[in-house]
């Protein structure tokens, strides 16, 4: 339910985060309560997804909400199966990794896990799809959608909705295309599975310190930031 002028109805009011607020303490959430997420705060955070930048203003996507827990489950095989061929024979590896290395983490490892395991249980999935891209050549093809999958994930954190960004689905795109009835030019880009966060916290990820990573007018160039 909304209002009269669209805003989210206030039986389930958004947080008083800020825009920074939120662009530092949204990590992936992988942790998942299988609760329902109420249908209005759904609506809400689409409505703010596709909001976001779309090239050319041409909305060439769609965003497939799948709550069937016979597609989840079908799904999830393949999430599993590709998730134990890419990371399952490096657990040893990456649990023993020293603190402060990059890449994946320990914590990170076991979170994204737990995820391929529990996948199914998230209340919500959100396919982004992407009309045109089966036929694209351009490795930027992604970038008239990943804006707007990224306010969907800042939408989902305002209402204290966890969401991370995943394709470990992918290798399926043809039984999936089919499963989920898509059009012949269109792709999944990414599958963001959403749920109340139960465990974890919103806390900043660590990243590379921005000095490291930030070049000016050409690679390489760099200058300190201001105290």
């Amino acid at each position: 339910m909304t209002t009269s002028t669209g805003h989210p109805a206030d039986s389930h009011p958004a947080s008083e985060l800020t825009a920074l607020e939120a662009l530092h303490t949204t990590p992936a959430r992988r942790y998942l309560s299988p609760e329902p997420i109420p249908e209005d705060v759904l609506w809400a955070i689409l409505d703010a997804a596709i909001r976001g930048p779309s090239g050319g203003n041409t909305q060439y996507w769609g965003w497939v909400v799948v709550t069937d827990q016979d597609i989840k489950d079908r799904v999830a095989v393949w999430y599993r199966e590709n998730w134990e061929a890419a990371y399952g024979s490096r657990r040893e590896e990456i649990l023993s990794t020293p603190a402060g290395s990059r890449g994946l983490t320990p914590r990170g490892f076991l979170g994204a896990e737990h995820l391929a395991h529990h996948l199914h249980e998230a209340p919500v999935w959100v396919f982004a799809v992407l009309r045109g891209a089966a036929e694209a050549t351009s490795p930027r093809a992604g970038s008239s959608i990943y804006g707007a999958v990224q306010q969907l994930c800042l939408a989902a954190r305002a209402y204290g909705i966890g969401t991370s960004l995943t394709t470990l689905y992918g290798g399926h795109e043809e039984e999936l295309r089919e499963l989920l009835g898509l059009p012949q030019d269109a792709l999944t880009m990414a599958l963001i599975p959403m749920g109340y966060p139960v465990q974890g916290r919103w806390a900043q990820p660590r990243r590379r310190p921005v000095e490291e990573v930030v070049h000016w007018n050409a690679w390489g160039a760099t200058r300190p930031r201001p105290e």
